[in-house]
């Protein structure tokens, strides 16, 4: 409690002066931000949008806007790179994505220190859903190699879900005393049970939720409560016991915002998903908010950093080419 005690009070400090210096920028009258983010966050964003544009025109002033762009995380980076999509505000679903942007010069070699809770407004994890009844009694990882049984999870060449999913299928194995050898062997076996790769969460939810492609979907446990509240009592939520600890982190791109004058507005928006407002929104949409929360079952989430040494081993290790996923992928059939 002290700790979350004093993150809000840094927070409220942050948020304040960030505030204080958007009220006092010249021609800052009515701006926009663009927040490039990845799939699933649409609903998260379109409440907590509204509730920030407000709070920022009654204490500055000036009225903002907020563009959103989706799609697969690790994409969503790229596109971002390429300029192809602009950005004043990332809000992705993978460290090494931001990463990405900061090795490119687009985000400053600090950003993770610049926000609360080093830049990690809400965690999450990879949660199973299934059929109504769980007709396949879908437990655990091992029983997604059933025979016959079909796995609906998005590429993880594109989407952080996708890299996630098969993070936590490795740490499933390596956790329990398994071998990287027997992780490898699982993994392998796992996506010869995948009959779908969506680019992103939310085209792999499309398939198994809309299309009924599937018996098992790997997916963000946001993501889960959305797809099942959908379907109206059609598919249900299995939590494994354990899964990867997902952690999507939050950084305004300083090219952009220096070169625009955003700076002071994609600061203020940023501080703001630490506030307790934001965090209340954050929970009840299904993240796990940084304040400690019962509303979520238990489970045994398991950091990156327990398969890899960090994130650019981890990208090193199973997403570069010839990397672990690479390979798999190569020898998957068509």
């Amino acid at each position: 409690m002290r700790r979350w005690l004093n993150l809000g009070a840094v927070t409220a400090v942050c948020v304040a002066f960030s505030l204080i210096v958007a009220k006092n920028a010249p021609g800052n009258a009515s701006q926009k931000l663009v927040n490039v983010s990845y799939d699933p966050t649409r609903e998260l964003y379109q409440a907590l949008n509204p509730l920030f544009v407000a709070s920022y025109e009654k204490q500055t002033g000036n009225h903002l806007s907020i563009e959103q762009s989706h799609g697969g995380s690790s994409r969503q980076a790229r596109r971002v790179i390429s300029g192809e999509q602009p950005a004043d505000v990332v809000t992705l679903g993978l460290y090494s994505d931001i990463e990405a942007l900061r090795k490119r010069g687009l985000v400053a070699a600090n950003w993770a220190d610049r926000l609360p809770n080093h830049s990690l407004p809400y965690t999450s994890t990879i949660v199973f859903v299934v059929r109504n009844g769980n007709p396949l009694h879908v437990k655990d990882w091992p029983d997604l190699l059933t025979p016959g049984l079909e796995v609906v999870t998005p590429d993880p060449r594109t989407s952080g879900n996708g890299k996630l999913a098969a993070l936590a299928a490795w740490a499933a194995t390596t956790a329990r005393g398994g071998s990287e050898g027997a992780a490898n062997a699982y993994l392998t076996a796992l996506y010869r049970h995948v009959k779908v790769l969506d680019e992103g969460a939310r085209g792999a939810a499309t398939t198994f939720a809309v299309q009924d492609i599937g018996d098992v979907h790997l997916t963000w446990e946001n993501e889960a409560l959305r797809e099942v509240a959908d379907a109206k009592g059609r598919l249900q939520i299995v939590y494994p016991p354990i899964s990867i600890l997902a952690e999507p982190y939050v950084a305004w791109v300083d090219r952009s915002v220096a070169r625009d004058g955003k700076l002071a507005p994609a600061k203020a928006y940023l501080n703001f998903l630490f506030s307790d407002a934001a965090q209340e929104t954050i929970a009840r949409l299904g993240y796990r908010p940084i304040k400690p929360s019962t509303a979520f079952p238990p489970m045994t989430l398991v950091p990156v950093t327990a398969i890899a040494r960090d994130w650019d081993d981890a990208n090193e290790k199973f997403f570069a080419e010839n990397g672990i996923i690479d390979t798999i992928m190569s020898a998957r059939p068509k």
